[in-house]
């Protein structure tokens, strides 16, 4: 199954660490620690082979892949044996990667987009393609301020260059490609009453919302423990401190309210209310692509005896999600091979908000993964 990987922000940490991960791994450079479809669950799923991947993407800078992976190199994210082994193969990459076009109504620069993935399909002869949103966060758009019907939005496209945020004109763009779409940040993405009526009539998959790959892959496996022994939760409070590009997008209020948010929901749906505190996001440029984030958790027990806890955590976002992106992007290519279309909602385990209904602690979440890929086996 020869599938297609189009990265939206495909010169970014994230993505850049992806391909050189991806591209190491066939090599025989390193082994695929982090993939979870690497585990033996899988085997058997009929998962695109990671040989088989093909890899593109949009993005508005034009840092040459190569002088990006150095950059990571010399950040302490990527091995720099690495880079220069596989730096002839990161040369052949770079000529499927696109600058984001840019029209006069969003209608045009849709259809560009969608122009850019059909001929990377057809190029490479691609039985699917799955777009990724890796780009930086966005501030979430308001639902009311985009039209509810398809019909109105196409309109409203024709008109103006902004009724939709950049990762949703990617996800529609994609929609009229024939492409999936999968948004790993808080974005907006698909998340719009239109946009699931687009990937309906298209007969798309996708998924999202906001990578779990950190501080709140941690929240979520704590909460449901405190819920199934009856110990209630008084307060939890977290501060995360991070460099980079993230990092420095997150500076941006409205950004910053879109991942406090998504990260915040965890605790409420896994314990049922929300506890006291807040969650913080702070900008330290010394950090790099590092990341550390430090929780405060108060709680009471038998008789009311108060107790608390804490934990810090210490990671590499870039090289914790990236081998989520190569996941995701063999799971929906399992999901397009299936026909499904809409929400894919037993991809939650790999997402902090995610779309369609799902359970809320990761055990369970796990167990509808792999629940989904032995269904894809029997089908087989």
């Amino acid at each position: 199954m020869r599938t297609g990987l189009w990265l939206v922000g495909v010169r970014g940490s994230v993505a850049v660490t992806a391909i050189t991960g991806l591209l190491a791994v066939r090599a025989g450079l390193t082994d695929p620690a982090g993939c979870v479809t690497e585990l033996p669950q899988f085997r058997d799923a009929g998962l695109p082979e990671l040989d088989d991947i093909v890899v593109g993407g949009h993005d508005i800078v034009d840092t040459p892949l190569l002088k990006r992976a150095e950059e990571l190199s010399a950040a302490g994210v990527v091995p720099a044996t690495l880079v220069n082994a596989i730096a002839a193969e990161l040369f052949t990459v770079e000529a499927d990667l696109r600058p984001v076009p840019v029209r006069a109504v969003q209608a045009e620069t849709a259809a560009a987009v969608a122009r850019d993935l059909r001929d990377f399909r057809d190029r490479h002869r691609l039985d699917h393609v799955v777009v990724v949103n890796v780009a930086s966060t966005e501030p979430r758009t308001a639902e009311d301020t985009v039209p509810a019907e398809l019909g109105a939005l196409r309109a409203a496209m024709e008109r103006t260059t902004d009724v939709l945020a950049p990762s949703s004109l990617m996800a529609y763009a994609a929609f009229e490609a024939g492409c999936a779409f999968v948004d790993f940040t808080p974005s907006t993405g698909a998340r719009l009453p239109a946009l699931a009526a687009l990937a309906r009539l298209r007969g798309m998959p996708y998924a999202g919302h906001d990578g779990k790959t950190g501080e709140t892959l941690v929240r979520s496996v704590l909460a449901p423990m405190f819920a199934l022994r009856n110990l209630a939760v008084r307060s939890w409070s977290g501060t995360n401190l991070l460099g980079g590009g993230d990092g420095a997008r997150l500076a941006e209020p409205g950004a910053n309210a879109a991942k406090t948010a998504s990260k915040s929901r965890v605790l409420e749906e896994a314990l049922g209310y929300r506890p006291e505190g807040a969650t913080r996001i702070d900008y330290v440029a010394e950090l790099g692509d590092f990341k550390t984030a430090w929780d405060l958790i108060t709680f009471s027990g038998f008789l009311g005896t108060g107790m608390r806890m804490e934990f810090t955590w210490h990671g590499c976002d870039s090289a914790l999600a990236a081998p989520l992106v190569l996941d995701l992007a063999r799971l929906t290519a399992l999901a397009l091979h299936q026909l499904r279309s809409g929400p894919v909602p037993e991809l939650a385990f790999f997402f902090k908000d995610p779309v369609g209904e799902s359970a809320a602690s990761l055990g369970e979440q796990w167990a509808t993964l792999v629940t989904f890929a032995h269904d894809a086996e029997i089908l087989r």
